[in-house]
């Protein structure tokens, strides 16, 4: 197939899409073109986007492509949608760095890092759907296991979980976090929320960019624990 009719058509094939699409899934379809052929082609249109100053940006979140908005646009964005960005606690942050860096791990585990009580947070954070609950462990009283979800790879901007930033790193954008006041007020205790504890994603969730759509499949951390 022609290059620029390729390209074309996985520009709509992602505009169409209410999430990250993986290659896997593009090729199968366009299931006559190449693989390499369509991640060649990707990478055509993410620099020609980059290049031009266009209004779109490709990105591979979540394993897979997704057409998002630049971050010099992202108030602009806002105004349209008039949603307000997203914010989470200090105590949320933490909870939540703690599950990705340990996945899978048990509320007991959490806790004993945190030194302190996380039965809201957690809560929180599965509402959220940043975690969702992935086994029980093997050990007395079978408790869950958490991990990391899809939302959490599109909301922070990150290809996989192998491109999770290091420690250190963390700890840095963290402390950008509380310094522009994303980090909420700690109201009520340890899980205090903020105004906006509904959405996350846009210029403060990631690098800067704001999806068009939303999760692909389906939302994967849908698990809730029993009452």
């Amino acid at each position: 197939m022609e290059s620029e009719r390729l390209k074309a058509i996985l520009e709509s094939l992602l505009l169409a899409a209410d999430g990250p699409v993986s290659a896997d899934r593009l090729k199968s379809v366009l299931d006559e073109i190449p693989r390499k052929e369509i991640t060649d082609a990707l990478g055509e249109l993410r620099q020609e986007y980059e290049r031009t100053g266009r209004g779109l940006r490709l990105a591979e979140v979540a394993n897979g492509y997704q057409l998002r908005t630049p971050s010099e646009h992202a108030e602009f964005v806002r105004r349209l949608t008039a949603v307000k960005p997203a914010r989470m606690s200090r105590a949320n942050l933490e909870t939540l760095a703690i599950i990705a860096y340990k996945q899978p791990v048990t509320r007991a585990e959490i806790e004993d890092i945190r030194g302190v009580n996380v039965d809201g947070v957690v809560s929180t954070l599965l509402d959220r759907r940043l975690i969702r609950i992935v086994a029980r462990k093997d050990v007395a009283g079978k408790p869950f296991l958490y991990g990391t979800t899809r939302e959490f790879l599109e909301a922070f901007n990150l290809k996989d979980l192998g491109s999770l930033p290091t420690l250190r790193e963390m700890e840095d954008m963290t402390q950008v976090l509380r310094e522009q006041g994303l980090d909420g007020p700690e109201a009520g205790g340890d899980g205090g929320e903020d105004a906006d504890p509904d959405r996350i994603g846009g210029e403060e969730a990631g690098e800067g960019d704001e999806p068009l759509a939303g999760v692909e499949d389906g939302p994967p951390g849908d698990e809730r624990e029993p009452d």
